[in-house]
């Protein structure tokens, strides 16, 4: 298999363990494994006596419990536990898919989810969200672009890196759209539970369609993206033993302690989903008057979901100003270009609890520059 550069993740790579002021990132404020063994009683003395063997490839019994409550009408057994989100990705694409098969996908997007079908030989329909449309996904392109061959339809909502929400209606006729001409879905949910109004919340995709494959992971929306721990949730039973069996072929079982961390996590996940909602609530008031007060030299779109956002930089190539702000003034931004190489916008994250003096530091640095 041939697969091209991960732009992404060579950029974090290279900048996010050596930038002062990390304003790129797409997870929430994380915990020590302290304070996560706090909210139990007798936790503490649980992990010390953990036992470090191997652990059941689909995933701790209990785990997949945990995680099937997080959706309406689930069972453990249509849980599927991973190394985080990226092995359920690329697992699931190698079972999915064969060459040939045409895919549509949401953009701009996480870019394994175009890349990794791409080089297995499918061919790849970009499903474009704009801001002239305020990153809104249009139906009438999936009807327009569907093929006989048309195997997979990939979506992300809440969205990365624009924090775009979809309609309620919408992702429900895309579920209908999946019922009448055969394709699968794949939904990445990652972000699910970080909707600012939880009206707004979606269905997860595996609850309103027997086909649909919903992806969830612990780092986003719990905070934790050092258990690396995601799951593929479906009710397609054949789907989720190919992809048991791909699994024997990459980690072939999670991390004990991971596990255990994240059952205990996911004890008490309203606890850390109203504690990242908090983070992100407070630095938007901060990040939407940093926004107001440089309207020139940016466009900014409020996000409906999720720690991210994805403004415009109107002065110029987005490439240079992130560079020169992480020379300069150490502040880490993730220009757009690393998703559409003609991009202006840039990925900013607030779902830190320091967002504030990174922000304070990129505004001293533009006032120095342009006064």
């Amino acid at each position: 298999m041939q697969i091209e550069p991960f732009r992404l993740e060579r950029y974090f790579a290279q900048h996010e363990f050596t930038a002062p002021y990390l304003l790129a990132c797409s997870d929430c404020e994380s915990i020590t494994v302290g304070e996560l063994l706090q909210m139990e009683p007798g936790a503490n003395k649980a992990f010390k006596e953990l036992w470090l063997g191997y652990t059941e490839s689909k995933g701790h019994p209990q785990l997949r419990e945990k995680i099937a409550a997080l959706y309406s009408g689930i069972k453990p057994d249509q849980v599927l536990v991973h190394t985080g989100a990226e092995e359920a990705i690329f697992i699931f694409m190698h079972v999915a898919l064969q060459k040939g098969d045409h895919v549509i996908v949401h953009y701009p997007c996480y870019q394994s989810l175009a890349a990794i079908a791409r080089s297995i030989g499918c061919d790849i329909t970009l499903w474009e969200a704009t801001p002239a449309d305020n990153w809104a996904l249009d139906l009438d392109f999936v009807k327009k672009n569907l093929r006989s061959n048309t195997r997979l339809v990939i979506v992300n909502c809440p969205h990365n890196p624009t924090g775009h929400l979809m309609p309620k209606s919408d992702f429900q006729d895309l579920a209908a759209l999946s019922k009448q001409h055969g394709f699968t879905i794949f939904s990445d949910e990652v972000y699910r539970f970080l909707e600012y109004d939880p009206q707004n919340r979606l269905p997860a995709i595996c609850e309103i369609d027997d086909r649909g494959v919903a992806l969830g992971v612990m780092s986003k929306s719990f905070g934790l993206a050092g258990l690396r721990i995601g799951w593929i949730v479906t009710r397609d039973q054949e789907l989720l033993k190919a992809q048991a069996a791909y699994k024997d072929y990459t980690t072939i079982c999670n991390s004990a302690p991971s596990e255990f961390l994240s059952i205990l996590a996911l004890s008490h996940k309203d606890r850390l989903v109203e504690r990242s909602l908090a983070t992100i609530r407070r630095n938007l008031t901060i990040i939407e008057g940093f926004f107001e007060r440089h309207s020139e030299r940016f466009e900014w779109r409020t996000p409906k979901a999720g720690p991210i956002a994805f403004p415009r930089w109107k002065q110029g190539n987005v490439e240079s100003f992130c560079r020169e702000i992480r020379e300069h003034a150490g502040v880490l931004l993730l220009p757009g270009t690393v998703y559409d190489p003609g991009s202006s916008h840039f990925r900013i994250g607030f779902g830190r609890a320091n967002l504030a003096q990174g922000l304070d530091r990129l505004e001293e640095y533009l006032i120095d520059l342009y006064g």
